[in-house]
Parts: C-alpha cells; structure tokens; sequence
C-alpha cells in the first residue's frame, strides 16, 4: 500500500519581499489538485512570523509540506515542528541549527562571495539598495518584474535576523532544499553546507535569489517530491 500523498503546502516568503512572489508557484500546484496556503510575515520578529505560520497550520485538515525561502528558511525550522507537518522544503534558504540566527548564519561569509546590497538599518529596519535589487536579488527575472520587487520592499526588522531557533525542525522531519546556483544573496556553497548539515534531499537549478519567482516548475518539481 503506498504512502499517500500530503495534499497540503504551506509557503513562507523571505525578508525584503511579501507571499505575492509565490503566485505561480501556487498556480502550478493548485492545478494539480494541492490545497495551498501563503503565509504573510510581518518580518518583525521570528517569533511573530513563527506564529503566523503556526496559525496557518493551526487551521488545516490533515498533514502540510512547509516550503520557506530565503529568511523563511528560518520560519520553518522554528514552526515546522508542528505535529501538522509532515516535511520541510527550503528553496535558497537559511537553515538554521539549535541557537543560530539569520545573524550568525551570515556573519562569516566565504571568501569572495557576493555582499548583498543591504542599506544601513533605519529606525529599526532594513532595505536593499533598490538600484543594486535586480543584480542581487533577481538577477534572472525582467528588469521591469525586478524593479517592482525592489520599489514594493518590506521593511525587514533586524530583529528578525537576531532570532534564533530553539528546535531546528530538520532534526525531526524530512526535509528537501532547492539550491540557486547563480544566487547573490546567500552563496551557493553556504547553501550546500546548510542542506548537508539537515540531511536534506538535494537539486540544483539555474536560477538567482529569486529562483521562488524565477524557476516556479524547478519549485513546485521539489514541493511535489516532498509531498510524496
């Protein structure tokens, strides 16, 4: 008798951009018959983006892959210890282990690797360099796709980088991570070294930051393992 398939999926969006960038991965899965929820982190906290996912799962029927990009990442390891969940997806994303952070994860970055664009934080927050956003961030989305993205910015709280995981889901759960092979944001090697570390089921794809937007059948292709 075969396991089946989870029928639920779970997105977390990442810091700088809000759930919107999901819309064609949530069209691809939604047509192949997945219930499919996106998450709106308010990006204030760790703690209050865990709890906006949790009250997601909290109002789900049956068990959820939980899918987390970039800061996201972080989210999922934190919330996806809910008993909803069943596996974790990390598309270019921080995995972080017992007492890391967002902050502790980029503190010592490899050797000539990319330095994102981020601004000096103000009044708590911060932004990307909106004339630095498309090479960074969305290196292979059209220009005029890439500067919507950087003109709609959400303010990321720097608390949110300084929250650390108490219980990293991966411990505990099957996870999977997709890998940005041309990313500028997080260097693909510290991306592998993450993905290793949790025991993850590894892909690859040409793809920027933005792979989540970019590369959506390269996403959902993932998603879709998981939920089997």
């Amino acid at each position: 008798m075969s396991t089946p398939t989870v029928r639920n999926v779970v997105l977390v969006h990442g810091g700088f951009v809000d759930g919107s960038g999901w819309q064609a991965v949530h069209r691809l899965l939604t047509s192949d018959g997945f219930s499919v929820k996106v998450v709106q982190n308010p990006t204030l906290s760790l703690e209050g983006d865990v709890a906006a996912t949790r009250y997601i799962l909290d109002g789900l029927e049956g068990p959820a892959v939980l899918v987390g990009h970039s800061y996201g990442g972080a989210v999922i390891s934190e919330a996806g210890t809910h008993p909803g969940v069943a596996a974790l997806v990390y598309i270019a994303a921080f995995a972080p282990d017992k007492g890391e952070s967002v902050n502790t994860l980029i503190a010592d970055p490899p050797p000539g690797a990319p330095v994102p664009p981020i601004l000096p934080p103000r009044e708590g927050f911060l932004f990307l360099d909106r004339d630095r956003f498309h090479h960074s961030f969305a290196g292979d989305l059209p220009a005029d796709d890439a500067a919507f993205l950087a003109d709609s910015q959400v303010p990321w709280g720097v608390d949110a980088l300084a929250g650390a995981v108490t219980e990293p889901a991966w411990r505990h759960k099957p996870s999977f991570y997709l890998v940005a092979t041309e990313d500028r944001m997080i260097p693909p090697p510290a991306q592998r070294t993450m993905a290793q570390r949790a025991g993850s089921t590894i892909v690859e794809a040409i793809g920027s930051h933005a792979i989540y937007a970019s590369q959506p059948g390269a996403v959902a292709d993932l998603i879709r393992q998981a939920a089997r």
